[in-house]
């Protein structure tokens, strides 16, 4: 456990919003058993996560833990190379097999992407309007006028001053929180049922990113929007999160409420994630987790977290950990299962 617990934002929600639990809410974004091979690369083994309205979802793990394949693969954004199977549902509607009409359809109407990179993200030679103006005519049957003066209030809305000016502006006159601001604009201007941010603050310094982090809270909040947001930082969970899925190797290892995965980590590898997190106030050695990230050249025939773990036994390769439930908490760890972690 972090010191203090989890920084959870204050107000945000009541309750946490129960995963599977009994009498839960229809998911509004389903994902069954996905899998995801790029080559000889096992991106993605056989996962399986709900996503309710209105809630915030993290997902985190290391580089390589197949957290942002695993967006590319819902937004039908992988290559055509990539071997896919699995089911995706919005809404019930299937989304893996969907054609790319359908897919365009879908990516900035019923889902919005927030990028890592907003400068990228950004064309440079058009400006802000244009590329607001674009997105929602895109998808919506409304005037330039109507769109521009649409964009001008969700600029207001996240936070950018004289948004009318800011229009005319193009992104390099813009500073990175701005810019990300924009990204958070441009994601919700369709009023998308759900938004994936992916790494959303990574460029910014620690201040812009609260402040971000509590608009992306504020906004979809309002529009009880749901938010899948793929980080490597704790922090940013630990602010913003109802539930939390730790990836792994491909494989979700364990997913809980974020109090719950914070106070109680049930997997090894959470619980290492935890203890490498840097304390304010404490004078102790940082702690890395030992050994090399996951082979995932090969398909998954045992634990992929074995390796490196300091409860390994010889059942844990043996084959791919089963999951285990505790309530609304889940894990794929045989020694946690057999109470012996």
């Amino acid at each position: 456990m972090i010191p203090g617990g989890p920084l959870h934002r204050g107000g945000f929600v009541d309750q946490v919003i129960p995963g599977r639990a009994e009498g839960a809410s229809t998911p509004l974004l389903q994902v069954r058993d996905l899998t995801v091979r790029l080559g000889p690369v096992a991106a993605v083994s056989g996962l399986s996560f709900d996503v309710h309205r209105g809630e915030f979802l993290g997902i985190v793990g290391e580089s390589g833990s197949g957290k942002s394949v695993t967006a590319k693969a819902i937004l039908g954004l992988l290559p055509k190379s990539a071997e896919i199977s699995g089911s995706v549902r919005l809404e019930g509607e299937e989304l893996l097999g969907a054609s790319s009409e359908t897919m365009r359809r879908i990516r900035g109407d019923r889902i919005g992407l927030v990028f890592q990179d907003a400068l990228a993200a950004l064309d440079p030679v058009y400006t802000i309007g244009d590329q607001l103006v674009e997105a929602l005519r895109a998808h919506n049957d409304v005037s330039k006028k109507v769109a521009r003066k649409r964009a001008a209030d969700l600029l207001g809305e996240v936070g950018i001053p004289k948004p009318v000016e800011r229009l005319d502006s193009y992104p390099h006159q813009l500073s990175g929180g701005q810019r990300q601001r924009i990204i958070i604009a441009a994601a919700l201007i369709a009023e998308p049922d759900l938004i994936i941010a992916d790494e959303p603050t990574t460029a910014l310094d620690v201040t812009v990113q609260k402040q971000v982090l509590d608009l992306l809270a504020e906004v979809c909040q309002r529009r009880e929007a749901a938010v899948m947001l793929v980080t490597h930082d704790l922090g940013v969970v630990a602010q913003t999160c109802d539930r939390v899925a730790t990836f792994y190797g491909g494989l979700l290892v364990e997913e809980a409420d974020v109090f719950t995965l914070f106070d109680n980590p049930r997997h090894p590898y959470t619980r290492a994630l935890l203890r490498s997190v840097p304390r304010l106030g404490e004078d102790s050695p940082f702690e890395a987790i030992p050994g090399s990230p996951a082979q995932i050249y090969i398909s998954l025939t045992a634990c992929p977290f074995a390796p490196r773990c300091e409860h390994a036994q010889p059942v844990c390769t043996a084959g791919v950990p089963p999951e285990f439930w505790e309530g609304t908490h889940r894990h794929r760890c045989v020694v946690a299962g057999r109470g012996e972690l």
